[in-house]
């Protein structure tokens, strides 16, 4: 199998798994595992006890318990009563569910961001394109990955939509964790920053029908390789 550059299969507790004391506790526990499940440092399989992870992030098994179980609601884990939490595999299924929501909103919004763009937005979104070449040029993955997201949540922002974006990103975990197996290949960093900038340019020229269709390009980027996903990385997706 090839490597999708990811790191280690075992997260080892450190220092910066302490949590916010100021905040609640099982939110912050679910983000932190959410966000390792979908960066892939969980990756599908990996075991998940409950009594190390109370200690890694210094809480009780409450915490711990409710985290897993949103989680599980989200299906990026599986859990075995008495006998075992494990991360999910990506299920296609789910993947191309989550695609079709994500599209149907957000030709929607970007058509209507063309027809009375803000100057501000903008800037805001050439912005965060920046800040994608920034990482890519590192090769900074994870946070690529972030700015990516964070493009796509000033696009719901700007029409008002921010709800809508949660609902998208809290049935998006299967297809996230495909983008990040396929990002690391040759020139697909470089072609979201492109989508990007064409999505960015027909908003501001007010061309709406040009902003939809680079976004359905966009965002069929993943999905129309599966099979090549598939065939490096078998044991990670659903049959």
């Amino acid at each position: 199998m090839d490597s999708p550059q990811i790191a280690s299969r075992r997260a080892t507790p450190h220092s910066a798994d302490r949590l916010d004391r100021d905040r609640q506790a099982a939110p912050q526990v679910f983000e932190r595992l959410r966000d390792m499940i979908v960066s892939l440092k969980l990756p599908p399989g990996s075991p998940l006890s409950r009594a190390a992870l109370a200690t890694q992030f210094g809480v009780s098994s409450t915490p711990i318990r409710d985290a897993l179980m949103r989680l599980e609601e989200e299906g990026l884990v599986d859990v075995f009563p008495q006998h075992a939490t494990v991360v999910s595999r990506i299920d296609v299924r789910l993947a191309q569910q989550a695609h079709f929501l994500r599209q149907a909103l957000e030709l929607e919004i970007v058509k209507a961001l063309a027809l009375e763009h803000v100057d501000a937005l903008i800037d805001e979104l050439n912005g965060t394109i920046a800040l994608q070449q920034k990482f890519t040029r590192a090769g900074d993955f994870e946070k690529f990955m972030a700015a990516d997201n964070d493009f796509h949540a000033q696009l719901y922002a700007a029409t008002g939509n921010r709800a809508l974006w949660d609902l998208v990103r809290s049935r998006s975990g299967h297809i996230d964790r495909l983008r990040r197996l396929h990002l690391p290949s040759p020139g697909k960093a470089q072609d979201i920053v492109r989508h990007h900038k064409l999505i960015v340019a027909a908003i501001s020229a007010n061309q709406p029908d040009e902003a939809q269709r680079h976004l359905r390009q966009h965002l069929s980027g993943t999905l129309g390789y599966l099979a090549e996903i598939r065939a490096r990385f078998p044991e990670y997706l659903s049959e």
